[in-house]
């Protein structure tokens, strides 16, 4: 039903925010979510979008290696790296090495959809008082490359990982 359907679709945009995260760099999305020195990025974005679906009343739902339940507040860091290894094996099988946000972005040079899929959390966020800083550089990023302010590169992908990393709170926990 209708609550299923919410829920999946929350759940996606965790997942969502990952592979958004992955496509402001050229490396392929399982090399970025396989590298440790991103790990704390990817889990404080996935972090970020439980936070606002735990304050929404939202159960989410796991599928293509993202389990939500990882993210959740207070769980480990070993259940959140276990998520992104998930993904790494389900993305490492896949014959598509990149998003179709990358391509938008470094092929086609067109806008993507990161408001409706990404910037909703932000803006759900602010509606709950939610802090949500890291998903909020992110779009912030996406529109940059996306207006030509900022190339499609690592330097770009750091600035969102300083960002994640200073700011978003629970982005680690043992």
């Amino acid at each position: 039903g209708p609550a299923r359907a919410a829920a999946r679709a929350l759940a996606a945009v965790g997942a969502f925010a990952i592979l958004f995260a992955t496509a402001l760099t050229n490396d392929s999305i399982a090399d970025c979510l396989a590298a440790p020195k991103y790990r704390p990025l990817f889990i404080g974005l996935a972090r970020e979008v439980e936070r606002v679906g735990v304050t929404a009343g939202v159960t989410l739902e796991a599928f293509d290696g993202f389990d939500p339940a990882a993210f959740l507040p207070g769980a480990p860091d070993a259940a959140a790296h276990a998520s992104l290894d998930d993904q790494v094996t389900h993305n490492r099988k896949s014959a598509k090495t990149h998003t179709g946000i990358w391509r938008d972005l470094a092929v086609r040079r067109r806008r993507t959809e990161v408001d409706p899929q990404i910037g909703t959390i932000g803006r759900l966020g602010r509606e709950a008082g939610v802090p949500t800083p890291a998903i909020d550089a992110l779009v912030g990023l996406v529109h940059d490359i996306e207006d030509g302010r900022r190339p499609l590169s690592r330097d770009t992908f750091q600035r969102l990982i300083d960002a994640c990393t200073s700011t978003s709170p629970g982005a680690s926990r043992s």
